[in-house]
């Protein structure tokens, strides 16, 4: 009696076995023998492609030979066996005829996976999607750059494993600056009585050149420092918070003791008058004068691609290059800023304080447009330009302005700290790079797609 019908069926399961175990990356000994050959088949069509007219007519007989006798086997299926032998017959005649193709070394392909991975990363960030890091908060509160969360001295602050997951959740890096006696604790201000920064030569991840603002506090006669990067503003807040409660409160006591001659002027050597301020509070040696967890900037892909086809619209959020716009690039140079696009060419702008118009009517496309007209929320709404702070642009409410032909209009959400296009004027359409996509990091509230 026949049986051999069973056969066939019993193959078909066992193949469509081995196919659902290879869609899941489980294969076995004879699948894997087959990728292999199949591998060597293409590297001896690409030695052949590259170096046949410098081959010998022995070897290059040899090569066809044992690259169809391979290629043979496996259009036959044969066994493992018959395939591994068929493989080194080709490596050995590969060994020979290889070139620079074959053999190559561990060094060689690692270079050549990093330089393509290199290219691609290349094309994609300059074509497609780029990460951006939003460095200051004047997009603020629609986009956060640095900010702090302060931990005032003698209260408990996140511990080392907390501390550990506030990192790799929202980039929270510690800072304070640590008591070196037992003392009154006073800061350093400026003339304009603001905190005095130093600039000072750093490293970020302990190899690129950086600059950082550097803070000097005093405990008794001893100084003790802290320092930030030059993007952060928010130390102030912080020592305000920290010794008076509020900035109000600060500001108050500054000029309370401004007005009784009580800051002392410090012989640093600066150009700018640096004084003194006592704080009202002590601190013991060892304790942090002040300390805080410095909160990274919302980073974010930006879409590179739509702005080659489709017109910027008013209200999205809008990244673009500073190189051709005076009063940045004399100073920054060529970097990417984020603002948001209030003004296409045409369009007449205004502002009525809190209110942003254009073209006469009150500015829409963005919900954060609604909101500062409101002073909804955390939104403040919009200001005019201070002359004495440098800006040029719709300086108060009589003040109008037309967008010019191949150009752009933009205003930060966060007006009143804002340097924008009331201070630098117009974006040339040609530096424009595209629109914010996705916010990835850190994983706040805000995660997700960009507003």
């Amino acid at each position: 009696m026949r049986i051999s019908p069973v056969v066939p069926e019993v193959s078909l399961i066992t193949r469509a076995t081995k196919a659902l175990l290879g869609l899941v990356g489980i294969r076995d000994s004879e699948q894997k023998m087959r990728e292999h050959a199949a591998n060597w088949l293409e590297l001896a069509d690409k030695v052949w492609h590259y170096r046949r007219d410098r081959l010998s007519a022995a070897d290059a007989g040899a090569l066809n030979a044992r690259t169809d006798e391979l290629r043979q086997r496996l259009k036959e299926r044969a066994d493992a066996a018959k395939l591994k032998l068929s493989m080194e017959s080709l490596e050995a005649v590969l060994q020979r005829t290889g070139g620079a193709v074959y053999p190559k070394t561990a060094l060689v392909e690692n270079v050549e996976f990093f330089l393509v991975a290199a290219i691609v990363i290349l094309g994609i960030r300059t074509y497609f999607v780029q990460p951006f890091k939003i460095p200051t908060n004047s997009m603020w509160p629609s986009y956060y750059g640095m900010t702090a969360e302060n931990l005032p001295p003698g209260t408990e602050a996140p511990g080392l494993a907390a501390r550990a997951f506030r990192l790799a959740a929202f980039g929270a890096v510690r800072k304070e600056a640590i008591a070196p006696q037992s003392g009154e604790v006073s800061v350093l201000l400026t003339d304009y009585g603001t905190l005095a920064a130093t600039p000072r030569s750093a490293r970020k991840w302990l190899v690129i050149p950086t600059t950082v603002n550097e803070y000097t506090f005093y405990v008794g006669d001893s100084p003790t420092t802290v320092r930030v990067p030059v993007d952060f503003s928010g130390l102030e807040k912080i020592v305000a918070e920290t010794y008076f409660g509020s900035q109000e409160a600060f500001i108050a006591e500054r000029a309370r003791l401004a007005r009784a001659g009580r800051l002392s002027r410090e012989p640093t050597g600066r150009l700018d008058r640096v004084v003194r301020m006592p704080l009202g509070k002590t601190a013991k040696a060892g304790e942090p004068v002040v300390r805080f967890d410095l909160l990274t900037g919302d980073q974010l892909f930006v879409d590179r691609m739509s702005y080659h086809f489709v017109r910027p619209k008013v209200g999205q959020g809008f990244v673009f290059r500073t190189g051709n716009i005076p009063g940045i690039a004399d100073v920054y140079g060529d970097q990417y800023y984020i603002k948001r696009l209030v003004g296409t060419p045409g369009d007449t702008l205004e502002i009525n304080e809190p209110v942003l118009l254009r073209n006469g009517r009150p500015i829409e496309g963005a919900d954060a447009f609604a909101k500062n007209a409101g002073r909804e929320g955390k939104y403040r709404g919009y200001f005019n330009g201070s002359a004495g702070n440098g800006a040029r642009y719709l300086l108060d409410r009589s003040q109008k302005l037309t967008v010019p032909a191949n150009s752009f209009f933009a205003l930060g959400d966060n007006s009143g700290q804002s340097s924008d296009g009331r201070y630098w004027g117009f974006v040339p359409a040609k530096d424009v790079a595209g629109r914010p996509l996705f916010i990835y990091y850190p994983f706040t509230s805000r995660w997700g797609p960009a507003r």
